[in-house]
């Protein structure tokens, strides 16, 4: 049967927890008696709560916990690599129970506000040139995220490729035992993005505008890439990545880490 959650959206399940729990690194040893080392679950709530709801540090509830305090933890956390490493256990969940369709796989940019500015942020020519960060994302088959790597939002897509691609955080299997295809939009269609991808061990299949609206015409056509740009979708359900306020781009990767895991967890059915 399995555990409910308790109370708000943002408290963690109780499986969720038993997959966490074990790779949370242990405290440093301190140089002078203090107070009591707050728990660790009800930190990781309180740290949830500011991804889920997109609320400052300052502004978080005295019931989850001071903000100073949990963002001392989330700091010591992420200097640790416990955001990459449940994400890391997620796929490896998702993997043993469903299986990641590495035959298809997707790659794709997505543009959010950056209103405070800070590393791998730029001007967003979409948006009159205000701030904003860019991140790429590759998904298995199913929309599984498999890697991000984040810039500035006046970064080509093209750019961000080799990136997006060495930052994969499992192994990935060999072309010569898995065939993978890679399914990437029009903005991606240069020679040297097709030989990078080639380069890879991945078939690339990069339409140009004429043979997209050639495929359109063709009933119940729904390219590839669909997949990824759901995904997108899903990462702004988290209302601190729909707008980025972390000008360290160190913290806003691990929040971008923290929310793939909780995805990949979810999608493994850890939890409903």
């Amino acid at each position: 049967m399995t555990t409910r959650k308790i109370g708000h959206d943002y408290e963690i399940y109780d499986e969720l927890w038993k997959k966490i729990e074990p790779l949370i690194p242990p405290p440093k040893p301190k140089k002078k008696a203090g107070r009591p080392r707050k728990d660790d679950r009800k930190m990781m709530t309180a740290i949830f709560y500011i991804l889920r709801t997109g609320c400052q540090w300052k502004t978080l509830p005295r019931s989850l916990g001071a903000p100073s305090t949990v963002h001392d933890r989330f700091q010591e956390w992420r200097e640790a690599g416990l955001f990459e490493a449940m994400w890391k256990a997620g796929l490896m969940e998702y993997d043993m129970k469903k299986g990641i369709e590495w035959e298809w796989q997707s790659m794709d940019g997505a543009m959010t506000k950056a209103p405070l500015g800070g590393e791998g942020t730029g001007a967003n020519p979409t948006d009159r040139g205000k701030k904003g960060t860019k991140r790429s994302m590759l998904t298995e088959g199913s929309g599984i995220p498999l890697s991000v790597a984040v810039d500035g939002a006046n970064r080509h897509d093209k750019k961000l490729v080799k990136g997006t691609l060495d930052a994969i955080i499992i192994e990935r299997p060999s072309s010569n035992n898995v065939y993978q295809n890679m399914c990437m939009d029009k903005g991606y269609d240069f020679l040297d993005i097709r030989e990078l991808v080639e380069d890879y061990g991945y078939t690339a299949h990069i339409r140009s505008r004429g043979e997209e609206n050639m495929k359109k015409k063709i009933p119940g056509y729904r390219a590839r890439r669909w997949v990824v740009e759901r995904t997108h979708s899903w990462l702004n359900r988290f209302r601190r990545l729909l707008i980025r306020w972390d000008k360290k781009l160190e913290n806003y990767l691990a929040l971008l880490h923290l929310a793939c895991a909780w995805i990949t967890f979810r999608a493994s059915g850890l939890f409903g």
